[in-house]
């Protein structure tokens, strides 16, 4: 999770990146089936939500887990994910491989 040393220190003392970091580690400690992230990013700036979209790909990866990411962030999209669902109003409206959902946009 690239958080070795930070045991003893304050959550409050986190930086907006290590502080998502600890949240999907703790998430990640119950060994869950599925994970779901709801905005994962949305309050990190580019630099820091790059290392987590890294440390989620590289997680799910090794762990073969399914992940649902839910974003507005179509370039994140792109980045993170093979298959994607666009809903509006509450109504799926599109659903299939990323490229292919998102190629207008």
């Amino acid at each position: 999770m690239g958080l070795s040393g930070y045991q003893k220190r304050d959550v409050s003392n986190l930086s907006g990146g290590e502080a998502q970091r600890v949240s999907i580690a703790r998430t990640l400690a119950n060994a869950p089936e599925v994970v779901l992230l709801d905005e994962p990013t949305s309050a990190l700036d580019e630099e820091s939500a790059r290392g987590v979209e890294d440390l989620v790909i590289d997680i799910i990866r090794e762990r073969r887990m399914t992940c649902v990411i839910v974003t507005h962030n179509n370039s994140q999209a792109r980045r993170l994910a093979d298959r994607t669902m666009i809903i509006e109003d509450g109504k799926l409206v599109a659903i299939g491989p990323t490229n292919e959902v998102l190629k207008d946009g």
